[in-house]
């Protein structure tokens, strides 16, 4: 891999996932510095040798070291612990403005022009700790500022300025805060933590795709010898904030949850284990399970999942007891940089998730652009994205091209009901997406679908996404 695709591959990380910045930066700098003993170290500048690289996509604000930035590193300060921490500050984001128009079955067309901010500021104070706080000030879940052309005439402007804290954590390690307790890394201590308002996405989204008020304890590194060189353990307690199955917020209920990632040679497995102590108006309590096998077969890439839900008290929308299998597939065709996938699930009974995020619908968002929501304004998944007696899934094409900037899917998927209450539908959708300078993504849009007993549905949208 040639230094000009990784740092194009980074720069693609932080401005898609604003959650992965500290580890990215922590990589880099664990890369970069090279082992040796203290008077080996040069204080000479030695120029950035990376002249053919692009320039640094910079974050809005940046106070004390930058976000992959070269240059000498601040000397920080000690924490009685003996923790050196070099703070810095990072404030970035995203904003998505869009006209949406929709019409789903009987439901009357819905025509719109819905906007989006997400904000963050991220207090980096070393490679391990961090303190995170995010806004959403355009939107209430998916509510979003504009403008809605409705078909009884009522149009109108649509104002949902706040000031909510969607995100709020402070993550760390004990090992990293407390050195002192171990100075030679020979202990135990290597335990991280996480505490406040953070996102939870486990089995893909399935089983758990939310953000809670939580605090989380999790022992990475476990080595099971002539078995696996890397277990990790996360145990979870959260008690706010917690939108069940039906993206409707509980405010009673507690998520407890137990999660296993290990690495053997030929796949990485997952164990996960989650309980919601609900309260009696949502549905009450729920017990969730799920297990994963992710390889690579030859050429193919694939993941395997099974999931099950137990309503305990009764079945309801926020909490079901049902199965579902799902499958991802995918491949890299004619030796290309396209991705051909094939995604497919099964649905027994009523499989629910633990906690849902109104923004996310239902669990088989991820089976392809066709179930997942867009999380912006009314705009619905073109295919219904609930678990309940239903088999299904989705073939697509994602080609690449000029040099990579552009990129287009063509997608056909489908439902088959498998029970008395569900309904067959399929749909064909396409997305273009084409990058503007280093911040600006233009996306389109389209779908055509036929659901059983319903009018033919469709609907498009254009977006323009900015990070920042």
């Amino acid at each position: 891999m040639t230094a000009q695709t990784t740092h194009r591959r980074l720069g693609a990380l932080w401005r898609n996932d604003p959650f992965v910045l500290p580890s990215v930066l922590a990589t880099v700098l664990a890369a970069s510095l090279p082992v040796l003993a203290a008077e080996d170290i040069s204080d000479e500048v030695i120029p950035y040798q990376g002249d053919s690289l692009p320039a640094r996509a910079s974050p809005l604000l940046e106070i004390g070291p930058g976000l992959l930035k070269t240059g000498p590193l601040s000397e920080g300060f000690e924490l009685p612990t003996g923790a050196v921490w070099q703070p810095a500050l990072w404030v970035f984001g995203t904003f998505r403005t869009a006209f949406n128009d929709f019409k789903s079955g009987d439901n009357p067309e819905t025509r719109e022009w819905a906007n989006r901010l997400n904000i963050f500021a991220n207090l980096q104070l070393s490679g391990t700790e961090r303190v995170l706080f995010g806004l959403q000030p355009f939107n209430i879940d998916l509510a979003a500022s504009g403008y809605r052309w409705r078909p009884d005439g009522d149009d109108g402007f649509q104002n949902k300025l706040n000031g909510r804290i969607t995100t709020l954590f402070f993550e760390g390690d004990i090992g990293e805060i407390f050195p002192d307790l171990d100075p030679f890394d020979q202990g135990n201590l290597d335990i991280g933590f996480s505490v406040g308002r953070q996102p939870l996405f486990f089995q893909q989204g399935l089983m758990l795709n939310d953000t809670v008020d939580a605090v989380a304890i999790t022992r990475d590194t476990v080595i099971w010898k002539g078995l696996s060189p890397d277990t990790r353990i996360t145990a979870l307690y959260g008690w706010n904030q917690i939108e069940r199955s039906d993206n409707a917020d509980d405010p009673g209920a507690n998520l407890f949850g137990l999660f296993v990632e290990t690495d053997f040679r030929p796949s990485t497995v997952a164990v996960d284990l989650a309980y919601v102590e609900g309260s009696e108006s949502s549905g009450g309590d729920g017990a969730h399970f799920g297990v994963a096998a992710t390889q690579r077969l030859g050429h193919v890439n694939s993941s395997f999942r099974v999931n099950q839900s137990f309503a305990i008290d009764q079945d309801t929308q926020a909490v079901g007891t049902g199965t579902l299998l799902f499958t991802e597939l995918s491949t890299d065709p004619f030796g290309t940089n396209d991705v051909l996938y094939l995604n497919g699930f099964s649905a027994f009974g009523h499989f629910t998730s633990a906690a849902r995020d109104p923004e996310t619908g239902g669990p088989l968002g991820q089976v392809g652009i066709l179930f997942a929501a867009v999380g912006l304004g009314s705009y619905l998944a073109p295919l219904n994205n609930r678990a309940e007696d239903v088999v299904g899934g989705a073939v697509g094409y994602q080609a690449f091209f000029n040099q990579q900037r552009t990129q287009a899917v063509l997608e056909v998927g489908g439902r088959l009901g498998i029970g008395s209450g569900t309904r067959d539908a399929g749909a064909v959708g396409v997305r273009l997406q084409q990058a503007v300078g280093d911040r600006t993504v233009l996306q389109f849009d389209a779908f055509v679908g036929d659901e059983e007993r319903q009018p033919l549905s469709y609907g498009y949208r254009t977006e323009i996404l900015v990070r920042f």
